[in-house]
């Protein structure tokens, strides 16, 4: 019967670190101070700020659009009446 998870399917030697194991050793130290754990996020609070962002975007885009469509509106209102006065 084959050895799984080696190629070869030579057993691994018990004095033969795993290839996790020497991960984990050649894992560089943290550098610098240890921060605390992070605080516990309220997530429907979060939700809330979210959506009320989301609804002040669309509300501020939709003002905007109708500002472009207001002054595309007057500059070709007043490029008519402008037309042959040259």
């Amino acid at each position: 019967m084959a050895s799984r998870g080696r190629r070869g399917g030579a057993p691994a030697r018990e004095d033969e670190p795993r290839r996790d194991e020497r991960a984990e050793q050649q894992a560089p130290s943290p550098q610098g101070p240890v921060l605390p754990p992070p605080l516990p996020v309220d997530y429907g609070l979060f939700m809330q700020g979210l959506v009320q962002a989301m609804q002040t975007q669309a509300h501020t885009q939709a003002a905007l659009q109708a500002q472009l469509e207001a002054q595309i509106y007057l500059d070709s209102a007043y490029e008519r009446c402008t037309a042959g006065k040259s």
